[in-house]
């Protein structure tokens, strides 16, 4: 984040807004709407201020700007064209810590006006951090037309009986859970329907049955984080990480992706990497049945998918032996991820009629592959966790038959804004790695589909992005 987002509440406190024209009108009206008290500093008003000053809605001393004006203010808008007064009301309210806004001039503000839907007692505000206004509003425009308007009728009938379910709920996620079914379920079209009675009559009846409920074992859901973007997350990846109690990631999983988790969700780290286990697998098998044996409700993050050289297998065993739920959502493999954003085919009529996915190394770290079948012509090799193994690769899979010339890619933290890409043929590309010194997530594809790609329109964007 640039700006950190507060919401500030401004009942019955005093705000001052400098300058008297259009600009100034539309946060005066803003503000007002906040419950704030305007004070406004201008030497000549017109149109919607005049107005609003005649209405007696807000205050105005018609004169110069006055230092001992910032007394007893909480908030401080400059809305005016000159720029020598923009700086001094800027650097005077700075000096006595007091929020300023400087429209249209970022460098003086000490805080942004965001784009604001407002469906009271919900406010959502967007900020581009000063940069883009026009794509703020663009946003603003697109959230209002996705959210009812009478979205705050939901706000203010779930703090009716906030209380109440404190009281009945005292643990926290059961009380979050309980929620969760409220707005989800007809309770909440009752309330956004204008009927509070039948809204009232069926959360009564929702609460005395939570309340009778014997406690559950929580469930495990092994979902797949895709190759690292997070717009590559599946819509149910994306809804169960907002309903995680705990998050069990390593380090394949994005901080892009992890960050798409609910906030306050408990995150446990378990990264693993070529022959550095953080925490062994056992471990790891048992962790998440403890937190589900806890009635916890548990997101297992894999990078890409969990059933390719994920060993999401032996954490589903794992977990059915012990008896506890789980569910497997699939997700987009490095394999596909990558090689769809370097412009690579995995298969094409012309040059591979077949695709195999290997893994770098067994699990007592060796390399212990069936060369001749990789070494096939007409087909695509990709290669997981094999960058360490470059020349044992390279040198057996021209020992079973392809050309030193064999076109191979390798796809570093791939589609990421890290991502980086280093071409070359089986002849030269251990060399091409170290010289890029590759050290995040790699994946090696091997294969003339590597050139089709390379000799199209994309060479020109292909390595571009190799840094090379």
């Amino acid at each position: 984040m640039q700006t950190f987002p507060l919401f500030l509440n401004l009942q019955n406190r005093r705000a001052l807004v400098v300058g008297g024209g259009d600009a100034a009108a539309r946060k005066v009206e803003l503000l007002l709407s906040a419950g704030a008290q305007v004070s406004l500093i201008a030497a000549t008003v017109g149109g919607e201020i005049a107005q609003l000053i005649g209405e007696a809605r807000i205050s105005w001393a018609g004169r110069s700007f006055d230092e001992a004006e910032l007394e007893g203010a909480s908030l401080v808008i400059v809305a005016t064209e000159d720029e020598a007064l923009q700086a001094r009301v800027s650097q005077a309210a700075q000096r006595r810590c007091l929020p300023v806004n400087v429209v249209d001039r970022p460098a003086l503000s000490s805080f942004i006006m965001p784009a604001i839907v407002d469906r009271a007692p919900i406010t959502i505000a967007i900020s581009s951090g000063g940069t883009a206004p026009a794509l703020a509003r663009r946003i603003r425009a697109e959230i209002e037309r996705s959210l009812p308007a009478a979205l705050g009728r939901l706000a203010r009938f779930a703090e009716i009986f906030r209380e109440q379910v404190r009281r009945t709920l005292v643990v926290p996620r059961a009380r979050r859970r309980f929620w969760d079914r409220v707005f989800e379920s007809r309770i909440g079209e009752l309330a956004l329907a204008g009927d509070e009675i039948g809204a009232r009559r069926e959360l009564i009846r929702l609460l005395d049955g939570v309340r009778h409920e014997t406690p559950q074992t929580g469930m495990v859901h092994l979902v797949g984080a895709g190759p690292g973007d997070p717009d590559l997350l599946t819509l149910k990846a994306h809804r169960l990480l907002q309903r995680a109690d705990v998050v069990v990631y390593d380090r394949l999983v994005s901080a892009e992706v992890l960050a798409m988790a609910r906030r306050d969700a408990e995150r446990v780290y378990v990264g693993k990497r070529r022959a550095h286990h953080c925490v062994p697998q056992d471990e790891i098998n048992d962790r998440l049945v403890a937190l589900a044996r806890a009635g916890k409700s548990v997101v297992r993050l894999k990078g890409g998918d969990p059933f390719v050289f994920g060993r999401g297998g032996e954490e589903v065993e794992a977990l059915v032996e012990a008896g506890v739920a789980v569910e497997v959502v699939p997700g987009i493999t490095a394999a596909l991820g990558c090689a769809a954003t370097a412009g690579i085919p995995l298969t094409h009529r012309d040059h591979a009629q077949a695709c195999i996915f290997v893994t770098g190394h067994l699990k007592d770290g060796s390399v212990d592959l069936d060369w001749q079948t990789l070494a096939r012509p007409r087909q695509t090799v990709v290669i997981y966790m094999g960058v360490n193994a470059l020349s044992m690769i390279s040198g057996q899979l021209v020992a079973h038959g392809l050309p030193f010339s064999t076109p191979v890619a390798l796809i570093e933290n791939g589609t990421t804004d890290r991502e980086r890409r280093v071409v070359g043929t089986l002849a030269n590309i251990e060399r091409q790695a170290n010289k890029a010194g590759l050290n995040g997530p790699t994946l090696c594809v091997v294969g003339e589909v590597v050139g089709l790609a390379l000799s199209r329109d994309r060479e020109i964007r292909f390595e571009s992005r190799m840094g090379l």
